[in-house]
């Protein structure tokens, strides 16, 4: 029997069919986050509604955005991108409505483990898992297992601190980290302050040989850059999986790998950087085998 599989994320939630290690039956439908997390669960209801009645279905797994407590299947906290929704017992929820047993776990620690399964990650023991879109979100995988850390927050990559010179936590709690230099969002912010027609990452990467273009690009990466030397030099992972539809961008990547070699220890260089192979695919296929870990 398959399970039913849920991504949740602050645009979308794509929903799907999972059995024998392929998904089926794949949509995507609008989450309206600003309407609060009461709405949004109102939503995945209705979409496990119309599953069921396609296909019976034995268990539910959710990727979903915030800090998840995998254990109780709630949300330990939401950010504003999705209004009310930390405190949400999703776990409990889903299994008194529908009576079978659910797993949830972060969007960002689900995408990593569908890559250890089915994608980049296979055979690779020590390895974290980026991902660059509105913010930067991060996953640890050590001795073959995911590390959620003492309250299953740990990889929260994007709070690295590269700009102390413009840290004020009173006013801003990520001033001067990672996830404002790194993460798509800062690059067309940034693009957008020099040339509004710049309103977004494909114009951006369309007009990249542009020398002013380019410049915004390298600087971008080297943004990047600085939060994986940390990261590199404190975890020494054997890998290093790039997520996030940027990473598309053949010199992106490449330029990353490049720069960082240039910016780590000799005895540090072997770790891999690699585009995640699974793209969209990558939270359904984890929540689908969370089972494994928790059921």
């Amino acid at each position: 029997m398959p399970t039913m599989v849920l991504d949740i994320g602050g645009t979308a939630i794509k929903s799907g069919l999972y059995q024998d290690g392929a998904l089926s039956e794949i949509r995507e439908t609008a989450t309206e986050a600003m309407k609060g997390g009461p709405q949004v669960v109102n939503r995945i209801l209705e979409i496990i509604r119309d599953y069921r009645n396609i296909c019976p279905f034995d268990k539910i797994g959710i990727s979903t955005a915030g800090q998840v407590d995998p254990v109780r299947g709630c949300i330990i906290y939401a950010n504003e991108n999705i209004p009310g929704y930390t405190g949400t017992m999703l776990k409990d929820i889903m299994e008194q409505e529908f009576q079978v047993p659910t797993a949830v776990e972060n969007d960002v620690n689900a995408a990593a483990i569908g890559e250890a399964v089915f994608g980049a990650g296979q055979n690779q023991k020590d390895f974290v898992c980026l991902t660059y879109g509105t913010g930067v979100g991060g996953a640890i995988f050590t001795n073959g297992k995911l590390y959620s850390g003492s309250s299953y927050s740990a990889g929260e990559f994007g709070c690295i601190v590269i700009h102390p010179e413009e840290r004020n936590p009173a006013k801003d709690l990520f001033s001067g980290c990672y996830e404002r230099y790194a993460s798509t969002t800062a690059l067309v912010n940034y693009a957008k302050k020099l040339d509004a027609s710049l309103s977004n990452g494909r114009i951006i990467f369309r007009r990249q040989e542009e020398p002013y273009v380019k410049e915004i690009i390298d600087r971008w990466i080297m943004e990047i850059v600085y939060g994986l030397v940390t990261i590199v030099h404190m975890l020494n992972p054997s890998c290093a999986i790039l997520g996030g539809g940027v990473m598309e961008q053949p010199y992106v990547l490449q330029q990353i790998q490049e720069k960082l070699y240039q910016n780590i220890m000799p005895s540090f260089r072997h770790v891999q950087i690699k585009k995640a192979e699974l793209g969209n695919r990558a939270g359904m296929l984890g929540a689908a085998v969370l089972e494994e870990a928790i059921f």
